[in-house]
């Protein structure tokens, strides 16, 4: 079975320009319904589930392919390759931003612009990088997530979402328990314990980087670092609150890419 059919890809709209969305940590390719019908009325859009996520996710997770995430990136690569894409726009969100980076630095001819939703190179706090974690949190993270998988999903799902809107958080809570609690355990040990700073400092691609105003996962500085550390980056802080803006906030993200990507279309 190919990469893109392992991982559920979908591939959709009326558009030439293939647009790629990659989802974030513990939801799906669903998490782009709100966006997704602007994308097909321009572009060629193709989606999958990350491995580890989507129903039946744990079919397609490796626990060493997948615990880095460039293996995560060779995913990507594969089903591009399989796909026959080149010069592609990239959205990713969360963990996805450094999986398109990584991706992006292997084979720059593929990506024509990545657009990253609120992303982060690094998550723990290092000296005078401010990732807005401390390893005594991380470790108590892990921790509730091996003790009891479903009360943490019910405490972690508000907090991520940000904001108090009942159908997003109620679609990531779904999203979050179709992962098996084990590979959703060692995917937040792979994605909390990357250091992906120096693949940033190494994009080739033009990059428009995406960050709401509040995030408890990537602090506004984080973004801030990006934007001062890629060679080609731009910064939108959006006017709205939590990790999943594209799900809680669509119209916000949507005005960023009007004016972001409809100069790309061919």
């Amino acid at each position: 079975m190919s990469c893109f059919a392992s991982l559920h890809g979908r591939r959709t709209g009326a558009g030439k320009t293939p647009a790629i969305l990659s989802h974030g940590f513990g939801t799906d390719q669903d998490a782009w319904s709100a966006l997704r019908p602007w994308f097909e009325e321009r572009f060629d859009v193709i989606s999958f589930d990350l491995a580890g996520c989507g129903p039946e996710g744990a079919e397609s997770y490796d626990f060493d392919r997948h615990g880095s995430m460039f293996g995560y990136a060779d995913d990507l690569i594969e089903i591009i390759d399989e796909l026959g894409v080149q010069n592609c726009v990239y959205v990713g969100h969360s963990m996805s931003s450094m999986i398109g980076a990584a991706a992006a630095c292997a084979r720059p001819e593929l990506f024509a612009t990545l657009v990253l939703i609120g992303a982060s190179p690094r998550y723990l706090n290092d000296g005078d990088y401010v990732g807005g974690f401390e390893q005594d949190g991380l470790d108590e993270l892990f921790k509730s997530m091996a003790a009891n998988f479903q009360a943490w999903v019910a405490g972690f799902a508000p907090m991520v979402v940000g904001v108090d809107d009942g159908e997003a958080i109620a679609d990531f809570s779904r999203t979050l328990f179709q992962m098996r609690p084990d590979v959703a355990l060692n995917t937040s040990r792979t994605i909390f314990g990357s250091d992906m700073r120096d693949t940033a400092r190494r994009v080739p691609t033009p990059v428009h980087l995406i960050q709401t105003a509040s995030d408890v996962a990537v602090p506004l500085q984080v973004g801030k670092w990006l934007e001062a550390t890629i060679p080609n980056a731009t910064l939108d802080v959006i006017d709205a609150s939590g990790h999943l803006p594209h799900m809680t906030a669509p119209e916000e993200v949507l005005r960023i890419f009007e004016r972001r990507l409809t100069g790309l279309l061919s």
